[in-house]
């Protein structure tokens, strides 16, 4: 099961980022799926997504939405989205029994840059949108909680 789904990652969000985020949310209607990846970069430090609105395309990416994650972060989404493994059957190397398991195929970021394919490179940004927008909606709704 994906971690993500039912329990986010815990993201470093700053104020001004949750408030831009939540200026894109209200601009789609709370309409989730309006918002894209107009760009990405993995350098040395950081993993960085441009979005925008699927209906209002801008013409530059100064105009979208920058927004920055720690490589540990975009490492920690990998994993618990089980992209970097697959499962498969092991032989007990002493015991002679098998058994069923997670398989990784490599290290979250190596698995990244190297062994993805095109396709499993857009799944995984596509996850770390999927947990910062899930992050910030369930702790805003449970500090709401707590004022109550």
């Amino acid at each position: 099961m994906n971690q993500s789904k039912s329990n986010p990652i815990k993201m470093k969000l700053t104020q001004k980022l949750k408030d831009q985020l939540w200026w894109m949310i209200i601009s789609v209607d709370y309409d989730y799926s309006r918002i894209c990846i107009a760009e990405h970069e993995l350098n040395e430090d950081t993993f960085t997504l441009w979005l925008e609105d699927k209906q209002d395309f801008k013409n530059s990416i100064d105009e979208c939405l920058q927004l920055d994650i720690t490589l540990k972060q975009f490492a920690r989404i990998i994993k618990a989205e089980n992209l970097n493994s697959y499962e498969g059957t092991k032989t007990h190397p002493t015991k002679q029994f098998v058994y069923k398991t997670r398989i990784q195929i490599n290290e979250a970021l190596h698995w990244y840059r190297e062994d993805a394919s095109l396709i499993e490179q857009q799944w995984a940004r596509e996850a770390v949108l999927r947990n910062i927008l899930t992050y910030l909606v369930e702790t805003e709704a449970a500090e709401q909680m707590e004022w109550m």
